[in-house]
């Protein structure tokens, strides 16, 4: 086995070579102080330059207007399913969402806890093999925001073109955050984990406009409130340092290559290869609608369950890990975020011709 295999997993994901190995580095003696990062005060000069650096670099990368805040928080994406509705709902008040995948589902459930959530689009009859065109829904007129998920890592569909409305928009873009351009300026909240495309888990990146923080009602605890975190630009409490500074790195990185628009490019090129192996054969079945397929979860199904637990263990004996599907629709999936080499898609695409050959 090689010392780096292909890693497919959808989260944690795969993250550049050359920000683990600074990382390796870093752990131990920081910029050659004695001390090691995991173990600086996140109160001390060193941290306090790495958060804002990470800052920087992510607004530069998105365009981030200065009338948002940038948050570093814990708790993960879930979290946000919750403090959302919290800090933007009042009882009485409703929003809009789009049920596209387990993560919006979820995101609903927590919302209706809270306020009420109006369903104005699902796929889940389909098995969320799609994701809705603009027209194909309607926003409640009294919604204070249409809430949706840009990519859904469980089925592999991803929104090409984001929706557009009156209302605001609040958006979960774990799985897809700095692939590709866009436009925050419609958007009110954005929020991502950072374990697909940013760094390790541990940090959720919130970006949210200046006006909606204080919009929470005063029964909002402390903790669960975006403007506390804001107000000390996250360093209320003891903040996900170490995660924190992996999403830096990545993010010089990812500025290094060219930014985020030939990452997008990158991002189709590989996509293409592998959905092209697809579409080339009845042997293997994509799972999501042509139009709505993700650039960044490529799901897929063989002929029989037998077939895709053999084409998933012969894989990784040849360094091709995680292709294993979600535990709620089964089959593979290969996950091919920023960081994961144009080479692992060739190999497996190889994989995928020799093992249709010796079972056909």
């Amino acid at each position: 086995m090689p010392d780096r295999i292909f890693n497919f997993s959808p989260g944690p994901a795969t993250l550049p070579q050359e920000v683990l190995v600074q990382a390796a580095k870093d752990i131990v003696n920081f910029n050659n102080k004695g001390i090691g990062l995991i173990e600086l005060s996140h109160r001390s000069k060193e941290f306090m330059a790495v958060a804002d650096e990470a800052e920087k670099l992510l607004r530069e990368l998105m365009a981030i207007p200065d009338n948002y805040k940038v948050l570093f928080l814990q708790g993960g994406a879930s979290t946000q399913f919750a403090m959302v509705p919290m800090n933007l709902l009042s009882k009485g008040q409703k929003a809009s969402y789009l049920n596209t995948g387990t993560w919006a589902k979820k995101a609903i459930k927590e919302a209706n806890l809270i306020a009420e959530a109006h369903v104005a689009y699902s796929s889940e009859e389909s098995s969320f093999n799609h994701v809705p065109k603009n027209g194909e829904y309607s926003v409640d007129p009294a919604a204070e925001y249409l809430y949706f998920v840009s990519n859904n890592t469980i089925y592999g569909t991803q929104f090409a073109e984001f929706p557009k409305s009156e209302k605001m928009l609040v958006c979960d873009m774990s799985s897809d955050i700095l692939s590709r351009k866009f436009d925050i300026k419609p958007f009110g909240l954005v929020f991502a984990g950072a374990q697909k495309n940013m760094g390790p888990a541990g940090v959720t990146v919130v970006i949210i406009r200046d006006d909606l923080l204080d919009r929470a009602p005063a029964t909002v605890p402390t903790m669960l409130r975006y403007k506390t975190h804001a107000d000390k630009d996250s360093m209320f409490n003891t903040p996900p340092c170490f995660a924190i500074y992996i999403v830096g790195l990545v993010c010089k990185w990812l500025k290094a290559n060219g930014g985020v628009e030939a990452m997008e490019k990158r991002n189709k090129e590989k996509a293409a290869i592998l959905y092209g192996m697809i579409d080339s054969t009845d042997f293997y079945r994509g799972h999501a609608q042509v139009d709505s397929r993700s650039l960044m979860n490529v799901t897929f199904n063989l002929p029989s369950p037998e077939l895709e637990a053999e084409f998933i263990a012969q894989a990784g004996k040849e360094g091709l890990d995680g292709l294993k599907g979600h535990r709620s629709i089964g089959g593979c999936r290969a996950s091919i975020y920023n960081a994961f080499p144009r080479e692992g898609v060739l190999a497996l695409v190889d994989f995928m011709k020799r093992f249709e050959k010796a079972n056909s």
